[in-house]
């Protein structure tokens, strides 16, 4: 890689966690140590970028796990990502906060170069919110005000994060923030007049065809589709993004391609779903303005001290966020029109003993089932979508993605499978994974869940038959995992 030479140390530094992390300490010359790949144990893949692998790592002799992010040489270089790579080293080299991964050294070999990076055990929040669809209020709340407060560190270092969305914010131990990846950053504090003025990915922005925009489409602001000079309101668009996906479930621009996000960016074209918390409705409407001089929290209007003044903040203490515990991740289920009553998070409507009842099922003969799937195949429009399954419940439902819903054909069958059908467009959209962790739960005479590991499905039966969904489908998984109850053997 051009300007380091093969085996030379890319750099080290000292953080506040030093006595306990050997890769952070220096020699009493005050020359930093030089590491190598052999200095470290090296386990599972964590994460996987365009040209970079995370592994799990703990350095030998010390028993503190890091993540060590290992940089192919060769696909850089072809795909000309060096000031990609060397911008990311300079600004974590420049933070030193609890909301950021903090970069302890940084070394390479003939092929690779390792960026060893503090190991946020809580994962990405993009799969907390994907696994609840939605956050609560409680949450969302001390969640924004952590990246609030993260955001104004970076503006005092004169940084610009510049892809600020939930797969970039990790979690630690505690369960706060750890904002991560900066290839696309932007230092301003040092930067040229000239540089300031190109576009979003550093080349000049008038004259000639539209630049490629930095970011990712769901959060980009205006400023930077439109090639204007980087901006620290940019990060506050994303801000405004980000909140509302929280409590919404889905980013507020959406569209099949990415050009139809921009037109949607360019318009300021969103709603807000019905439910939508009065105060966060007015805090996104302040961020979320085409002209970066007005968004809530910019320079120009008065910086952070407003922002953190609005009234969806109401009772954030700002100097003891970083030491106080996370709330506890619950989704946002408010009371709405055509289903009044309050989603709260204790189970309404069915006692627990009547959910687990025994329900005796007579086991089908091979010629019985064949007689089933046929009047199956002529008679159930639906056959089409179950892979010559047998079904052995189907009706109606509200698939719920945060506060937005889409009417879909649920269809149980055996295999087991859940499958799910736009019945509109007849087209399957998808099916709910079945392991055995799969579990059912009634919340009330209208709403259901289906917890898997990796996320929770919130579905609403118009027909307020939720007791029966539960039940058939606890019926089915006795039948395919229950120790008690397996399979039987058709002849």
């Amino acid at each position: 890689m051009s300007g380091v030479k093969a085996g030379e140390d890319m750099g080290s530094r000292r953080t506040s966690s030093s006595s306990s992390m050997s890769v952070t300490d220096t020699e009493t010359t005050n020359k930093p140590a030089k590491k190598t790949p052999n200095d470290f144990i090296f386990g599972k893949a964590i994460g996987e970028g365009s040209f970079s692998t995370v592994y799990l790592a703990k350095e030998v002799g010390v028993d503190k796990e890091v993540a060590v992010k290992v940089l192919d040489k060769r696909h850089i270089i072809k795909e000309r990502k060096n000031e990609y790579v060397m911008r990311e080293r300079e600004v974590l080299m420049k933070l030193n906060h609890p909301f950021f991964i903090q970069l302890f050294c940084t070394f390479q070999d003939t092929e690779r170069l390792y960026f060893v990076l503090s190991y946020a055990r809580g994962g990405e929040l993009l799969h907390y919110l994907n696994k609840l669809s939605s956050f609560d209020v409680a949450c969302t709340q001390f969640y924004a005000a952590e990246i609030v407060i993260a955001l104004q560190h970076l503006r005092n270092l004169g940084i610009i994060h510049r892809d600020l969305k939930p797969e970039n914010i990790l979690l630690n131990d505690e369960m706060h923030i750890q904002i991560t990846d900066f290839g696309s950053a932007k230092i301003l504090k040092d930067s040229s007049p000239e540089e300031n003025s190109k576009g979003g990915d550093g080349t000049p922005a008038s004259g000639g065809r539209r630049n490629s925009f930095v970011g990712t489409a769901q959060y980009v602001s205006p400023e930077v589709l439109t090639s204007k000079k980087a901006s620290f309101s940019s990060d506050l668009w994303a801000l405004g993004c980000i909140i509302y996906q929280f409590l919404a479930g889905l980013p507020p621009f959406r569209g099949g391609h990415e050009y139809q996000i921009f037109q949607k960016i360019t318009k300021l074209e969103y709603d807000f779903p019905e439910g939508f918390p009065d105060s966060a409705t007015d805090l996104v409407e302040r961020l979320l303005v085409i002209d970066e001089t007005n968004r809530l929290g910019c320079p120009e209007l008065g910086g952070f001290g407003p922002l953190k003044d609005h009234e969806f903040f109401k009772g954030i203490n700002w100097d003891s966020l970083k030491d106080g515990p996370a709330p506890k991740m619950m989704p946002y289920l408010p009371a709405t029109s055509h289903n009044p009553e309050l989603w709260s998070s204790e189970r309404v409507g069915f006692d627990d003993k009547r959910l687990v009842e025994i329900i005796t099922d007579t086991v089908m003969t091979a010629d019985e089932r064949k007689k089933e799937l046929e009047r199956q195949a002529t008679g159930n429009k639906y056959h089409q979508f179950v892979e010559g399954n047998l079904i052995l419940k189907q009706g109606l439902i509200d698939k719920r993605k945060g506060l937005f819903a889409r009417r879909r054909m649920l269809l149980l069958t055996e295999g087991p499978h859940l499958y799910y059908v736009d019945p509109a467009n007849m087209v399957l959209k998808g099916q709910i994974p079945w392991s055995k962790e799969l579990r059912p739960e009634a919340k009330n005479f209208k709403i259901f869940f289906v917890h898997t590991p990796n996320r929770t499905y919130y579905l609403e039966d118009p027909e307020s038959r939720t007791e029966e969904w539960v039940r058939k489908i606890r019926e089915v998984w006795r039948r395919y995992y229950s120790s008690d109850n397996k399979p039987v053997e058709r002849p």
